[in-house]
């Protein structure tokens, strides 16, 4: 079983990064700032750390929560935070305006990051079937988490591989 402290340093992480990414939303939307970034393969490789960490963060999770180390509460909690740090991160990418050669590249990395959020959301809806009760979905449910989270991890090496050299 899942002990308290652990779920709190998770979401204590998953706050932290949260707050650092919504700075983005503080600024007016009236300016049209765009986020300059002068190093793109550093700015990339940042965001591939930060969604590796989501990754196994919320894999741990969903395992507890398949486990029944946690409650279907407890892990909607933390697939929510989650969520919003991915849609905060896709956010930066829109704003980040990065030259022609890295187009390709940052295009991919942000759709892996559109499918992740997808997985996230298929893994809430797993968990409301499982607050309640109706385990008759749960195969059709877990084959299109899994499918989204291989074209997520599909999407990232295409980024990777996209990138120049």
């Amino acid at each position: 079983m899942a002990s308290k402290k652990g779920i709190a340093v998770t979401i204590i992480i998953l706050a932290a990064i949260t707050a650092g990414s919504f700075l983005f939303w503080m600024i007016p939307q009236e300016n049209q700032m765009s986020l300059v970034i002068s190093d793109h393969e550093n700015y990339l490789d940042g965001v591939k750390e930060i969604h590796s960490i989501m990754k196994e963060t919320i894999s741990t999770e969903f395992q507890n929560l398949k486990d029944e180390t946690i409650s279907p509460d407890e892990y909607l909690r933390i697939a929510d935070v989650t969520s919003s740090q991915v849609t905060s991160q896709i956010s930066e990418f829109v704003t980040s305006k990065p030259p022609s050669e890295w187009q390709d590249s940052y295009i991919s990395y942000m759709d892996s990051l559109k499918n992740f959020n997808s997985y996230v959301t298929e893994t809430k809806v797993y968990a409301n079937l499982v607050k309640e009760g109706k385990t008759d979905q749960f195969e059709e449910t877990m084959s299109k988490i899994n499918s989204l989270q291989l074209e997520s991890e599909r999407l990232a090496e295409i980024s990777d591989n996209s990138r120049p050299k």
